[in-house]
């Protein structure tokens, strides 16, 4: 299958390289500095700096070369250049298959990414979410990995994991658009709430405390929107949840743990050097929260930190000081 994988980063070069070794794959950047370095160190230095592109692996900063050549294109930038990048990709030619690697809400509309391709890009056009508990340097170094491809179209969700399953990388089926979408984004907000609560040294239990109810907070707003329930207790649930919240290469968990030591959002963002989607998530989510009367009290905790400048301590001790309750409600 020719494969056009749009955006550089950590995780659409971490993809590309997999996929590499059994597909025709193009990786675009929009940066042609960074086009220069691939091209001439086969290292995406800023993001995977320890593994080499395969010779197979084709690079271009050329919209229109990676588009036209491709059987499906595979988005992996963040949700806030989703809809710039669809309306370039929509005047090239015919809408093409497209699977988003994207997690989070646009800012502003709240929308998720496969309602932004449905509004700029195609309504007919099939569609898939490529989402699960996967960090990227593993991805690309080839270590076992299971993701989920949620998608409306089983016929193409059938056909892609056909296509890109393999021993290390296994790909389970799903039609709940929704709540796997809902699931990646909301997970990287309770990452960083749990950041917080290592960064404060809080202790284990606290952690998995934050995790469970985290997991509740999710669940309830994904049904809000129209996602199934199992959903959450799956790989892009659960199994995402759990990775980005105790793995070390987690960016919102760094981001979280930062807070906690007291430095300023803009340093943090700076020192990470990677986009952490759960920042901009936290306030698309606590938004959502109010206008459906979902109760999301980690979400509200992130953002007063995040937004308000409230003390990490003093949002700790609100949470805890919160009414007693039954815990399925």
């Amino acid at each position: 299958m020719k494969i056009a994988v749009l955006g550089a980063g950590a995780w659409g070069t971490a993809l590309a390289i997999n996929l590499s070794a059994n597909h025709r794959v193009t990786l675009w950047t929009r940066d042609a500095d960074q086009l220069a370095e691939l091209v001439s160190q086969r290292i995406n230095r800023r993001y995977l700096p320890d593994l080499l592109l395969p010779d197979s692996l084709q690079l271009t900063s050329e919209l229109d070369l990676a588009v036209k050549t491709a059987e499906l294109i595979l988005i992996a930038i963040p949700v806030a250049g989703l809809r710039e990048l669809l309306q370039k990709i929509k005047t090239i030619g015919k809408a093409l298959p497209v699977v988003l690697g994207c997690k989070g809400f646009e800012s502003q509309s709240a929308m998720l990414p496969h309602q932004v391709v449905q509004e700029v890009y195609s309504e007919t056009a099939p569609c898939g979410i490529l989402s699960g508990p996967s960090f990227a340097q593993e991805v690309a170094r080839g270590l076992p990995t299971a993701l989920t491809l949620a998608s409306n179209d089983g016929v193409f969700a059938k056909y892609i994991i056909d296509e890109i399953h393999t021993t290390y990388l296994r790909i389970y089926s799903s039609n709940d658009v929704i709540g796997v979408e809902t699931g990646g984004a909301i997970k990287n907000v309770i990452a960083i709430a749990t950041g917080i609560s290592d960064g404060l040294k809080l202790g284990n239990n606290a952690r998995a405390a934050l995790i469970t109810r985290g997991l509740a907070e999710i669940t309830r707003m994904g049904v809000a929107l129209g996602g199934c329930r199992e959903t959450f207790m799956g790989l892009a649930g659960i199994g995402d949840l759990i990775l980005t919240c105790t793995g070390d290469m987690s960016r919102n968990r760094q981001v979280g743990m930062m807070l906690a030591a007291g430095h300023l959002l803009p340093d943090i963002l700076q020192k990470i050097g990677h986009v952490a989607e759960g920042v901009h998530t936290a306030r698309e989510a606590e938004r959502m929260s109010r206008r459906l009367k979902v109760e999301m009290p980690l979400t509200q905790a992130v953002c007063s930190i995040i937004y308000e400048g409230v003390s990490a301590e003093i949002v700790v001790k609100r949470i805890l000081d919160r009414e007693p309750r039954t815990e399925f409600d």
